[in-house]
């Protein structure tokens, strides 16, 4: 019989069998639109499979997904809409040369060393690729990898970016108090959870739960989703953003922050005015996540917990159980030190009402109205 949709809890299944093979799985979604898109495909890959063979039929995303489930590190991977999964997406196994290799990291990391390339391209494809080939589903081939430079006197100049190293919590508040209100909330919830940029800006209010401390990241960049830890000053603050629901973090006129592969998006501007308020100049949307991590060592905090927080390592429970709040990584988040002048800015205290105040706290952001 064909496949068909069926509703567990609030999640699709699908069920049914073609050609002989059994399906019983989960679509992992609440979208019975996005459900039934995922059974059609399902169910013409398994009808292609019988009568061409998966070598002919299997892509990419095929390929991740079983290497995925089999346990295979998704780091570095990405996601359906971008990374590596997303360039190769619906890609056929069999259509993916070296050149096509060589010309998606390329793409993917413009100004990256070799060994960088190597380490985030490369070696995620060969490892999706092998597993493929254990699956019967592509054929055994030798990959080229990315040449070092050859000597020992080759001078390399590396980048400078802020973002790229962590800061003391100190620091970090005196840059956040000269950020206007609504940033500033986005930069505090990054140094206190360790969030991927773009993985803040897709938070939806129902993924959180101020009274549980716990979060699900939906759309993360490994393209799992995964529970994270509220720190208690988070709770201090979220509420309100929470009760509002839809997207949970909003500019100062409402919209959306925009999600930008390794960047920090719509903070862009609100970072550039805090350096030039505050005179410190190494602090990104990305220096949250660093100092996150830092400081959780220095905290003599057990590196797997560590891992756990920041997306790094995930064991069967915690990919099973996302929505369930885990107190180890609870006790851990709460480690992070909270300045004093951090938990003194006075949009702590009625997160809505100063959302579209400037940074000194006075009025509304003449510029915007402006432009409205």
């Amino acid at each position: 019989m064909p496949l068909k949709l069926k509703q567990r809890g609030k999640v699709w299944w699908i069920r049914g069998t073609v050609h002989g093979q059994e399906v019983y799985e989960t679509t992992g979604t609440h979208d019975k639109e996005v459900a039934e898109a995922l059974r059609i495909k399902r169910e013409a890959g398994i009808v292609s499979d019988h009568v061409y063979g998966p070598k002919a039929t299997r892509d990419f995303s095929d390929a991740v997904g079983s290497y995925l489930e089999a346990g295979g590190d998704g780091r570095f991977l990405g996601t359906p809409t971008d990374g590596l999964l997303g360039h190769f997406y619906s890609w056929r196994l069999a259509d993916i040369k070296q050149n096509d290799l060589d010309a998606a990291a390329a793409k993917l990391y413009p100004t990256a060393q070799p060994e960088t390339r190597n380490r985030q391209c490369y070696t995620p494809f060969i490892a999706v690729w092998n597993h493929a080939v254990k699956n019967g589903w592509s054929d055994v081939r030798i990959w080229q990898r990315p040449r070092k430079p050859k000597g020992t006197n080759v001078v390399r100049i590396r980048s400078q970016r802020s973002g790229q190293a962590p800061v003391d919590y100190e620091r970090a508040a005196a840059f956040i108090s000269k950020m206007s209100p609504a940033p500033a909330m986005v930069m505090t919830f990054l140094f206190y959870t360790g969030l991927r940029p773009i993985e803040a800006f897709a938070l939806e209010a129902a993924d959180v739960d101020v009274a549980k401390r716990w979060l699900v990241v939906r759309k993360s960049k490994t393209g799992e989703p995964r529970g994270v830890p509220l720190h208690s000053f988070l709770c201090e603050w979220l509420g309100p953003l929470v009760e509002r629901g839809g997207i949970l973090f909003r500019g100062p006129r409402g919209e959306p922050y925009k999600e930008v592969q390794e960047g920090g998006g719509g903070l862009k501007t609100a970072i550039n005015g805090a350096r030039r308020r505050s005179g410190i100049k190494d602090v990104s949307p990305y220096t949250g996540r660093h100092s996150v991590s830092t400081q959780l060592v220095v905290n003599g905090v057990h590196p797997h917990i560590k891992d756990q927080i920041l997306g790094h390592a995930a064991d069967s429970m915690s990919r099973h159980y996302t929505n369930v709040p885990q107190k180890p990584l609870i006790e851990a988040i709460d480690t992070l030190p909270v300045p004093a002048s951090w938990r003194a800015l006075p949009w702590v205290a009625a997160p809505l009402e100063w959302q579209s105040k400037l940074a000194e706290g006075t009025g509304k952001r003449t510029d915007l109205e402006k432009r409205a």
